[in-house]
């Protein structure tokens, strides 16, 4: 399927959920959005699937303008945050339900695409039960299983992970990667977590406060943020921000420290200088700058320690793997290789972008 959006806008009375914005997806590819809460997501995947009608814009598939037409015309399968099965109905009667109200198919090649997609998602053993005798997360694997075999050309999931614990959430997104690795369906994934957008890889849509930001292949906006915006968005946690300033070998922090960056004539002062908590460490390597500091919190999340440190350029956040155990208020000299580090101008834009391995 080819969905294409043109100046698309939403507005409720006096508020603007949707300011105009212009998307055509990949078709037969993973496009997520990517935004904390109320940046537009939910919206925009309803003005895809019919349930609402754009203020002003137009919305067409394969060339053809369905902009009006409503989400029961259209060949389009969601999954929300709340799982929603039918309660009276056995899994596999949740499952085969799509098979059975699209027509042509025998008993047989229902029970045959049910087993199938009940394998996939681990929850052949449970096709007799009713719902409410499932865990969440089995609940949730019903719905995604329903919508699967639904075979839409377009599938919409909007967080459907959300309300699953960790765990599950980690399980569910390496299945649904090999599932929409398949390419048998346009899908448009929503979530406010960079990791899942990495994770899903295909394409990635930032949104922020009802704008659409920065849209294409997932490692490329990942790497090259069009904008602050984007980069505070596609960070876990957030990017680190410090102000500079031009200097004789590229910028120059608040705290005198310069950074050797290819950084072009222009701009003077009102710089911004990004480092992502990754590209911090407290081992130094060759090239390597030092920025001294004293820690204020480290925090101890799975297999990485997240250490909050006070230094002269500002505050940073360095993530480190492994447990790691630091002093609250001890002297700690972080290290950054300049090659690794953003420069946008004064307006938020874009300047310097590491150059990614390969390239």
């Amino acid at each position: 399927m080819e969905l294409r959006l043109e100046g698309i806008t939403k507005q409720v009375g006096a508020d603007t959920h949707l300011y105009p914005l212009d998307m055509a997806l990949q078709p037969n590819a993973v496009t997520v959005l990517l935004g904390a809460t109320q940046a537009g997501k939910t919206t925009l995947m309803r003005l895809m699937a019919g349930l609402d009608a754009p203020s002003q814009g137009r919305v067409s598939v394969n060339q053809v303008d369905v902009t009006r037409v409503p989400v029961r015309e259209r060949n389009v399968a969601m999954v929300y945050q709340q799982f929603i099965n039918y309660p009276s109905m056995s899994v596999a009667d949740n499952i085969a339900s799509p098979l059975k109200l699209r027509g042509g198919l025998d008993r047989a090649a229902i029970a045959e695409r049910v087993q199938a997609l009940a394998r996939k998602l681990h929850i052949e053993p449970f096709l007799k039960r009713l719902p409410a005798e499932l865990s969440g997360g089995q609940q949730q694997r019903v719905a995604l299983a329903r919508a699967l075999a639904k075979g839409a050309p377009l599938m919409l999931l909007d967080e459907p992970l959300v309300n699953l614990d960790y765990k599950l959430r980690e399980e569910l997104r390496e299945e649904l990667s090999a599932l929409f690795a398949t390419g048998d369906s346009t899908v448009v994934y929503a979530t406010t977590e960079p990791t899942e957008a990495l994770l899903l890889g295909g394409y990635t849509a930032v949104m922020d406060a009802g704008e659409l930001l920065q849209y294409g292949p997932t490692a490329e906006v990942f790497h090259r943020p069009r904008s602050i915006r984007v980069a505070r968005a596609f960070s876990d946690p957030p990017m680190n921000l410090v102000e500079a300033r031009a200097a004789s070998l590229g910028v120059q922090l608040s705290s005198g420290l310069q950074l050797q960056v290819p950084l072009a004539g222009g701009f003077d002062t009102g710089l911004t200088v990004g480092m992502r908590a990754s590209a911090l460490r407290v081992q130094q390597r060759p090239n390597d700058v030092a920025i001294a500091g004293q820690v204020e919190l480290a925090e101890i999340s799975g297999s990485d320690t997240f250490v909050h440190v006070h230094t002269a350029a500002g505050e940073l956040v360095a993530q480190l793997t492994g447990v790691h155990f630091f002093a609250l208020g001890a002297p700690i000299t972080l290290y950054l290789d300049p090659a690794q580090a953003y420069v946008f101008d004064p307006k938020g834009e874009l300047l310097v972008a590491p150059a990614r391995r390969g390239n």
